[in-house]
């Protein structure tokens, strides 16, 4: 170990955190089901009611089925930036801040472009307002990135207290220079018209953000697969020492990777101002990052099962949502089920580091 840090510059890296196994996308949504089952057996006064609203009330009707489609989109587009960093051998936990930032960033563009008259046909106001979002919150993850690289800084930790000390910032900028006088709410005003995405499943408020979001699982599950930077950031993630002998630049594709890991975050917040609000609500995005995290574990990192792993994690927020509008739930019961998938994914990540396996240096 002592030659190999004399050689690298640095002490060897080893993969701490490890794709979960195959078997764990079906056993994890299985045992937080289990879960919600026995909370509404013990906290509702009418079970088979309220179950019936928690699996069946999402798909009873338009209006609900699309909801829950639309709650799938940041899911999916968060969940793969946090795929990316995981891919090369990185962890970001500043989802939070990212997609508010991101969100703001767009709308911001959007705003000001509409008011200085730039793109009046929506398509290019639109394109300059999402890449605003994506290079806002992609630099966020460059800063996280760079501080690895260079310094060896955990990226967990930078990532998680710049998110912490963005939101602050986001929410003065909503409040004050930003804020709509005529809103009721704390809010940004609200983006052009011509700028907002089609509706395609009235009257529910799924737009063609799905579209994009499944467009980008299908643009990443290439880039990994089938490009030379994707390999490089599957090596650099697999066994960064090898991926170093081979001749990649891997404090290179740290920071890329965590710069377009956060961009995606950021992007997943644009989806969501241009899709559904049309304009930045105070903390709005409050545990989106989390949950994109969570259906990223759920997914084992795997760009193929973001999309079912994320329609899971909507369908039960969706439902308890239901519930709690029809019977006498309330809408925690939804937390606590997110919940067991968190500590259900973490267990089986915690119990691969200390796996024969996991001990092994790379």
């Amino acid at each position: 170990m002592k030659e190999r840090s004399k050689l690298t510059g640095g002490p060897p890296q080893t993969q701490v955190f490890r794709p979960l196994p195959v078997y764990a996308g079906i056993y994890i949504p299985v045992i937080s089901l289990l879960a919600v089952i026995l909370l509404v057996f013990i906290l509702s006064d009418t079970p088979v009611r309220t179950l019936y609203f928690f699996f069946i009330g999402p798909f009873s009707n338009l209006f609900s089925f699309g909801n829950m489609l639309n709650a799938s989109v940041p899911l999916v587009i968060g969940a793969l930036g946090v795929t990316i960093a995981m891919k090369a051998g990185n962890f970001n936990l500043g989802g939070e801040g990212q997609i508010y930032s991101g969100a703001f960033c767009t709308t911001a563009i959007s705003l000001l472009l509409s008011k200085y008259g730039i793109g009046q046909s929506g398509v290019i106001t639109g394109i300059l307002a999402v890449t605003s979002g994506f290079v806002c919150a992609g630099l966020l993850g460059v800063f996280s990135g760079f501080c690895k690289a260079m310094w060896n800084t955990s990226e967990l930790i930078t990532s998680f207290l710049l998110s912490c000390a963005v939101i602050p910032v986001v929410n003065y900028l909503v409040c004050v220079p930003f804020n709509d006088p005529q809103s009721s709410l704390q809010s940004t005003r609200k983006i052009a018209e011509n700028l907002r995405l089609p509706l395609i499943l009235k009257p529910s408020v799924l737009s063609a953000g799905f579209f994009i979001a499944v467009g980008m699982v299908i643009i990443a599950q290439f880039f990994l697969k089938r490009t030379k930077p994707g390999y490089e950031i599957r090596m650099t993630g697999s066994n960064e020492l090898f991926a170093r002998y081979g001749g990649i630049n891997t404090k290179l594709i740290t920071v890329a990777s965590m710069a377009v890991s956060a961009g995606f975050y950021g992007l997943a917040g644009s989806m969501a101002v241009m899709g559904t609000y049309h304009a930045v609500i105070k903390e709005f995005s409050a545990g989106l990052g989390w949950n994109g995290l969570a259906v990223a574990l759920i997914s084992g990192f795997n760009p193929s099962a973001v999309i079912p792993s994320a329609l899971f994690f909507a369908w039960i927020g969706t439902g308890a949502r239901t519930a709690m509008q029809n019977t006498g739930l309330t809408y925690e019961v939804a937390s606590i089920a997110q919940a067991v998938i968190f500590f259900i994914s973490t267990s089986l990540v915690i119990r691969n580091i200390y796996s024969k396996r996991g001990k092994t240096d790379v």
